[in-house]
């Protein structure tokens, strides 16, 4: 994993830049499950909400492992 990532010159850690993509996406994703009726069917959404962000974030993270070589953003 990354350890660091620089954006304008403001190092941070990586984890916290692809949990912030994460939640974004989960965010998006939230109001599209709104919309299906399977998800009333859920015994507590907001689990559900809540594994799709752990397994977003781990599958950036596992992406960003692969796709961007050590140093790329550092």
């Amino acid at each position: 994993m990354i350890e660091e990532i620089r954006i304008f010159g403001v190092y941070m850690p990586s984890a916290l830049f692809w949990a912030a993509i994460a939640l974004t996406v989960t965010s998006l994703s939230h109001g599209l499950l709104l919309r299906v009726p399977l998800r009333q069917m859920l015994w507590h959404p907001a689990l559900f909400d809540l594994a799709a962000f752990f397994l977003l974030w781990w599958g950036i993270t596992r992406l960003a492992d692969v796709w961007f070589p050590h140093g790329f953003f550092s």
